[in-house]
């Protein structure tokens, strides 16, 4: 991996650990983002969160000239975002949407992400723990592609 990977998180994600526990659990945002620095060793990560959208759409802008993989949860804005999701189509490279609820078995409004059909893959239900999976994944995908 020559340019690195960025995960992205959108609205209401610096809450978790805090933030309906039933669902999201009681792991908090900095202990994700440890998880993944352990999970990529020396790969460079970007690892960022925002409660803005305009700020969201700027670091995807980002991560198309600057990342070879995108990790995202947009939270949020998965259900209702054209603009985040016009650009992660400028994406190029391997793009994982990544939820930590099973929004197939949350409440209708949750169910349908705008961003699964352009992603490369979708990880949702497994908590925390998808982030580790997701960043694995994204790292392969790269060396697949290199290959």
């Amino acid at each position: 991996m020559s340019r690195g990977l960025y995960v992205l998180n959108g609205p209401n994600l610096n809450r978790l650990g805090l933030r309906e526990p039933d669902i999201y659990g009681h792991t908090t945002l900095a202990q994700i983002e440890a998880m993944c620095r352990e999970a990529v060793g020396d790969a460079p990560l970007e690892f960022r969160q925002t409660n803005a959208e305009y700020q969201l759409i700027d670091w995807i802008h980002e991560a198309c000239d600057r990342a070879d993989a995108l990790v995202i949860n947009p939270a949020g804005l998965s259900f209702r975002s054209i603009p985040v999701l016009d650009a992660l189509k400028m994406f190029s490279g391997p793009l994982i949407e990544l939820h930590i609820s099973n929004i197939h078995a949350r409440d209708e409004i949750y169910r349908t992400s705008l961003v699964s059909p352009i992603a490369t893959a979708v990880i949702c239900g497994l908590g925390a723990r998808g982030y580790d999976h997701a960043v694995r994944a994204a790292l392969d995908l790269v060396t697949d592609r290199a290959a």
